[in-house]
This record gives C-alpha cells, structure tokens and sequence, in this order.
C-alpha cells in the first residue's frame, strides 16, 4: 500500500476545522438591508414544532360527509397550498384514508408572539369555496341563492394590491382577479347583460359575501375586482388572496385534536440538548486523549469533523438546498451516531494497541488495527444503515425515495407520515455515513501520517506500553 505523506495530517486537520467552522458559523456578506449568503450556518437550521413550537390539529370531513380517498387526497393538497400562501414552508400534512383523517403539524411563525392557533385552525380548515353569483340573494339560513357564474376554480391568479379601483378615485386596498378563458366569457357576456340594470354581482366565499357590484359596462379582459369600499385592510385583502390561490377544499373539515407547543418550551429543551452535548463532547475528546494519547487526539478531531458534516447535512449547507425541519428526535439521532462514532474509533485504537503489544512495530500496527477493526465498524454500521432507511420509507412521505423503494412492503401498513421518526432516521443515516468518512477514512489518513514523524513512533503515544 501507497505511504500516505506527512503533510496529510495537517491537510485533512485544517480541512475538518475549517469545514466544521463553516458548518456552525455559515458565511454571509451583508451590504445595506440585503444579507448574501455564501454558505449555510447552524443559525440557518429550520426547527420543528418540539423546539420552536406550533400546532398539532387533526381534521376530519364534517359530520354526514363519506369522503372518498379522491376527495381526502384533493383536501390534503389544498391544505399544503394553503401552507405554502401562508409562507410556513416546515410543515408536515399527511392523510390517514382509512380513518378519514387529515393530521396536520406546523410551527409558529419566525417572530410571532401573540399566535392564535384557533384561529389558524378554523383558517385552515374552512371550505374556502369562491362564487360569482348573479344578484345578493340569500334564503333564511343566510345562504346565497343567486344563480352561480363560475367558481373559484376557474381564477387563475388573485393578487392583493393597493390603489385607485376606478378613474379618480380614492387609494384603497383590494383583490385583483385574473380569470382563465372560460370564466372570461361567462364573466363579459352576465356583465354585458347586466349595463344599464339595477343588477349585481356579488361574490361570495363559502357564505360570505365579499363584494357586491353593479355593472357599468361589459367586462371583456378576464380580469375582475373585490372591493369593499375602502374598508378592507392590508391582511384582510392578503389573506383573502391566498384562500383564493390556495383553492377551496371539496368539504368543510372539522377539527378533532388540536395540541400546541410554546416555544418557550421548546427553545429551553433545545438549549438544555445543546449544553449537554457540549459537555459531552468534551468529556470524551478527554477520556479519549487519556486513553490513546496520540490516536485520542486525532479521534477528536475526527469526532469534530463528523459533527461538522452532521450540522451541514441539516442546514443544507449550499444556498438553494432546503434545509431539513429539527426535531427532538433528530437530536437523538446525532447524539446517537456520534456514539457509534466514538465507538468505531475506539475498536480501531485497541486493535491497534493489541498489535503493540504484541511486539508490532508502529506502521505494522497501524496497518494491521485498521484492516481488524474495519470488518467490525462495517458490520455494526450498515446494520445501523439499514434501520434508518427502513425508518425514513416507513415514515417519510410516500414520494420520498426510500418509500418508493419500498413501497411494496410500507403499503401493507397503510398511510405514511413525516415527522419526529422520520427525523431520526435521517439524522442517524447521515451519521452512519460520515462516520464512514470521518470515523475511518479520516482518521486512517491521519494516523498513518502523523506515525511516519519519529516524534510520534512510540507505542507509549497510541497507548501500546511504555517508552524505553
């Protein structure tokens, strides 16, 4: 086998401290009000709802609804559009069919101190059904009976602006429709009608009524407007384009369990998880420079350089990767590999003070305790691999890749979910890895490295007897 040089030690050391650094700080430029950044910290990660709170909300279809795997599919897409308007991208929405059940979970808004999560809830779960109707008529129970134009469906884009709705007039706040073809021409021929009538047209979500118009001239771009005569504000305009753009669910849903979670809790388990870490952390890199002397060094910054790649696998790292949603379990799971880390480096460092022991020279040992400890780091971790795996298919979305893989042996078990198991499968795999990488790559490349210095030739520096 090729010697490895001596400069190696020093390389592979100054590319772990360097790519650990990174990992935790990130790199960003800030130039005015705009922030650029270059490579993504720990400040970067997006945490779950165990650590920085939020809601856990079951919905059901009201009641006399029998909604089928079609409609229960159509009302969990919508949901997620309507997550994606509200701009709360870490949420997890899954469908349990065979329940009738739609389990959603999101966090609290960055910066939100007075949340309503009734009042997210109720949002969420309202039909959100959008009409054109001919006239404002309504029977006793307040619900429209006007003859229905078209639907919400055939609205190609709503937006919220801020202006004058007619020549002159005063600036107001207001919704901006952009229908498709259809409704276009449904829409100029009922206002065509209509010029020089007593006529409205009013429209309406779910039973609301949201703007009432009487109709000057025909209307032949595909564009319309709902206006309340300078009463509605800037979030009542925002969140009635989102319902719009988000679509309307195929029934009304219910709510049977709702849970939240306080930040303040979250946040004071995650400072505890992290201060416990850090002791650890060091507590072992002691243990381990006690015990192996030389290798105990070189095992710490191995250790170092897997914790790095654990934070950069969950940040994302490079702008435009997302970065992936932390859970308390997910922090198991880094603690979890990290152990497994420790564990590998420690079968390599006492086959090699074996072969020390009995009467190997320095680069014999080296050479002989990482082939025998290899056989069992490989073992234990793809076992290791393997659970995790199994883990992020049986738990994760149905689209993600490990669950299309496995889909044949998941789909025996019914609906799939994403979340807190999920978490700890994905954390423990990317564990597993880099302890490939750092665990015995690295510190394979460090060891033979830094034993070619004749400083370093003892076997008293890897624990295998005392100097003479």
């Amino acid at each position: 086998m090729k010697r490895i040089g001596k400069p190696i030690f020093f390389i592979v050391a100054a590319f772990i401290f360097v790519f650990t650094t990174l990992a935790f700080t990130g790199l960003h430029t800030t130039y005015g009000d705009k922030t650029t950044t270059y490579v993504k910290g720990a400040g970067d990660i997006r945490w779950g709802i165990d650590i920085r709170g939020g809601v856990d909300v079951t919905f059901t279809p009201s009641e006399g609804i029998d909604a089928t795997e079609e409609q229960m599919n159509a009302a969990t897409e919508t949901l997620k559009q309507r997550m994606v308007s509200l701009n709360i991208t870490d949420y997890e929405v899954y469908t349990d069919v065979q329940k009738d059940r739609i389990i959603v979970r999101f966090p609290w808004k960055e910066g939100e101190e007075s949340f309503d999560p009734e009042a997210a809830i109720a949002e969420l779960g309202e039909t959100a059904l959008l009409t054109f109707r001919k006239g404002a008529e309504t029977d006793e129970e307040g619900v429209p009976t006007g003859e229905v134009l078209f639907e919400g469906g055939h609205v190609n884009k709503a937006e919220a602006l801020y202006g004058p709705v007619t020549d002159g007039g005063s600036n107001e706040y207001f919704v901006s429709l952009e229908l498709d073809d259809e409704a276009a021409k449904i829409f100029a021929d009922a206002t065509g009608s209509m010029v020089g009538t007593s006529d409205t047209i009013s429209i309406w979500m779910d039973n609301t009524m949201v703007s009432n118009a009487t109709v000057n001239a025909a209307i032949t771009d595909g564009k319309a407007i709902i206006t309340s005569g300078g009463s509605f504000t800037r979030e009542d305009v925002e969140g009635l384009a989102n319902k719009i753009n988000a679509g309307n669910l195929p029934f009304k849903l219910e709510t049977e369990t709702y849970s939240t979670i306080t930040p303040t809790l979250g946040q004071g388990a995650l400072a505890a998880m992290t201060l416990a870490g850090v002791i650890a952390f060091v507590l072992i890199c002691v243990f381990m420079i006690v015990m192996y002397r030389v290798q105990g060094i070189i095992i710490s910054i191995a250790l170092l350089g897997q914790v790095g790649g654990m934070i950069a696998a969950i940040s994302g790292f490079i702008p435009g990767i997302n970065s992936f949603t932390m859970t308390i379990p997910g922090i198991a799971g880094i603690i979890l590999a990290i152990g497994m880390g420790v564990d590998a480096n420690v079968i390599t460092a006492e086959r090699i003070k074996e072969e020390l022991r009995n009467g190997k020279s320095i680069d014999g040992a080296v050479n002989a305790g990482f082939e025998r400890g290899f056989t069992a780091i490989f073992d234990g971790n793809i076992t290791n691999v393997i659970v995790a795996v199994i883990l992020m298919g049986a738990f994760g979305s149905s689209d993600n890749f490990f669950a299309q893989i496995l889909s044949p042996v998941f789909g025996f078990f019914g609906f799939a979910t994403e979340g807190s198991v999920f978490s700890f499968g994905y954390t423990l795999l990317v564990g597993v890895v880099l302890n490939f990488v750092f665990g015995v790559l690295a510190t394979r490349l460090m060891t033979k490295s830094l034993s070619r210095f004749k400083w370093f030739r003892k076997p008293a520096l890897y624990g295998g007897g005392l100097a003479k």
